[in-house]
């Protein structure tokens, strides 16, 4: 016998198998037909590029080969100059944010002048 929770007296009840594998407030599973196209069209417009000319070549293996090296230096400046000038921009950039908020927060410590 298999058994269903009755949302209407609150206990189990007895039901068909059927019953029992459908949950509450959904309906079994029926085969629909796909839907219909909405354009139909049977040839695919000449200026598409073909999907060979999408493919570009994978960098990934490089670019472990250039992390993986054991030469001593940080992960973020192994790839040469331009990582040494987006590090040094962001200490710059940080060291200046710095100062800017020491000197805003002496600004404000002082009391203003009422003549």
């Amino acid at each position: 016998m298999y058994y269903k929770f009755s949302g209407f007296a609150q206990r189990l009840v007895g039901v068909t198998a059927s019953a029992a594998y459908t949950p509450q407030g959904l309906k079994p599973i029926v085969p629909t037909e796909p839907p219909a196209p909405i354009f139909e069209t049977s040839k695919l417009p000449p200026d598409l590029p073909t999907a060979d000319s999408n493919l570009v070549l994978n960098k990934v293996p490089d670019l472990q080969k250039i992390f993986q090296r054991s030469d001593g230096l940080p992960v973020h400046l192994k790839r040469g100059v331009p990582d040494k000038m987006l590090y040094r921009t962001t200490m710059a950039l940080t060291i200046g944010g710095t100062i800017y908020c020491l000197i805003a927060l002496y600004i404000a410590s002082q009391p203003k002048n009422q003549n």
